[in-house]
C-alpha cells in the first residue's frame, strides 16, 4: 500500500512489478469542485471553505479548484472569503489553523501564487496578515490562465483557483482534459444536472453538496482511478484488499466423480448429454 504523489506511485508500481507484488495506490491529483447554477450559494461557500482549509488544504481529497458559472464567480468568491473569516477569525497564532508541513512546501505554495499573479490572476486573500510560523493565509485565485503552474500541479495547500464557465459541457470538458481525479465534488439542487455530470466524468469518489466526506464512509470503498490510484480500501473493501482468500474444498468420501474418469463410453456420453440439457 502506498499513498502519495502520482509520480512516486509510478515508481512503486514498477518496483512491485518485478516481484509480481500486488499494490494498492492511493494517489492525488487535481480534484475539481463543480458548482451548478441551482446551488445554495451560502451553503456551498461554507462547505467549500471547510473542505479547502481542513488541515490548511493538505489533504489528498481537498478540492483543488472550482468550476463556477461565470455570473456566480464574484458572489461565490466573496461568500467563500466570508466563510473562511467566520471559521478562522485570525490566522496568526490560531490553533485551529495549522502550518504548512515543511519550509520547502511553504516556499512552493508562495511560488504558485507569485506565478499566477505574474500571469494576470487576481489574488483575494482571506486575511490581511503575515504570519511567521508557516501559516499560509488562504487565498482565492481568479482569472487564472490554464498555463499557470497552479492549474497544472496538485496544490496541497490553502489556495483555491476559481474558473468561470458558461455552460456545463464547457466545465466537463475542462475536467476531462486532465487526469482522472481522486475526488469530484458537485454542488447543486438539480438532480438531472447532477446525473449528467456523474455520467460524463470519472473519479475515485464523489461527494455531493459537501467536501471530503466520502472518504469517511466505512460502508463505501475509497480509492483512486487512473492517475489517482488503483485498488480500494475502508470497511469490507479494506479487508479484502489487504488479505488473500484461500479457497478450500473438501471432497466427500462418497462422490460421483468416478463417473468422469476414463475410459469413456456410453455411460459417460449419457451423463454428458444430461448435463448439457440442464445447463
Amino acid at each position: 500500500f502506498f499513498t502519495g504523489s502520482t509520480a512516486v506511485g509510478r515508481h512503486v508500481a514498477q518496483a512491485a512489478a518485478k516481484n509480481l507484488t500486488p499494490v494498492t495506490l492511493e494517489l492525488g491529483g487535481k480534484s475539481p469542485a463543480l458548482v451548478d447554477r441551482s446551488c445554495d450559494l451560502q451553503l456551498t461557500a461554507s462547505r467549500l471553505a471547510f473542505g479547502k482549509l481542513f488541515n490548511a488544504g493538505q489533504t489528498c481529497v481537498a478540492p483543488d479548484y472550482l468550476l463556477v458559472p461565470r455570473e456566480l464567480v464574484e458572489p461565490l468568491s466573496q461568500q467563500i472569503l466570508t466563510e473562511m473569516r467566520r471559521m478562522y477569525p485570525r490566522i496568526t497564532g490560531n490553533a485551529d489553523y495549522t502550518s504548512i508541513a515543511t519550509p520547502r512546501h511553504f516556499v512552493r505554495l508562495q511560488g504558485l501564487v507569485d506565478d499566477a499573479r505574474a500571469r494576470g490572476a487576481r489574488v483575494l486573500r482571506s486575511h490581511d496578515e503575515h504570519p511567521d510560523d508557516r501559516r499560509l493565509v488562504p487565498a482565492l485565485l481568479l482569472d487564472v490562465p490554464p498555463e499557470a503552474t497552479v492549474m497544472q500541479e496538485e496544490i496541497f495547500g490553502p489556495l483555491l483557483p476559481i474558473v468561470g464557465y458558461d455552460n456545463v459541457d464547457e466545465a466537463l470538458a475542462h475536467i476531462n482534459r486532465g487526469e482522472r481525479p481522486l475526488a469530484l465534488y458537485w454542488f447543486g439542487l438539480d438532480s438531472a444536472a447532477r446525473d449528467h455530470v456523474m455520467a460524463q466524468t470519472h473519479a475515485g469518489g464523489v461527494t455531493i453538496n459537501d467536501c471530503l466526506w466520502h472518504l469517511g464512509q466505512e460502508a463505501q470503498p475509497f480509492g483512486g482511478v487512473g492517475a489517482s490510484g488503483m485498488g480500494s480500501y475502508h470497511g469490507e473493501w479494506g479487508f479484502r484488499t489487504f488479505s488473500k482468500e484461500k479457497p478450500l474444498f473438501i471432497q466427500s468420501r462418497f462422490a460421483g466423480t468416478k463417473l468422469f474418469q476414463p475410459p469413456y463410453g456410453a455411460t459417460f456420453n449419457r451423463l454428458l448429454a444430461l448435463l448439457r440439457r440442464i445447463t
